[in-house]
């Protein structure tokens, strides 16, 4: 499986993460894929791949929002 499948794979996911454990594994999935499409980016600055990153960090953010909570106002 190609690097592009596996993001666009990842991207079809189901994103219910129900446990933080399974939120924390996605979260360092979704920056690993990122990460490795940056690489190849860099070499060849194909538009689909800029918007794969995009689509995948608004997951990313999602993620990351829902495992640091929210805050108590006291």
């Amino acid at each position: 499986m190609t690097l592009m499948e596996r993001a666009l794979e990842f991207e079809g996911r189901k994103q219910s993460f129900q446990t933080t454990s399974d939120r924390i594994e996605a979260s360092r999935e979704v920056k690993a894929l990122i990460l490795d499409l940056n690489q190849i980016y860099k070499e060849n600055k194909d538009a689909e791949i800029m918007d794969i990153m995009k689509r995948l960090t608004v997951i990313k953010q999602k993620i990351e929002k829902r495992l640091k909570g929210r805050k108590l106002d006291i």
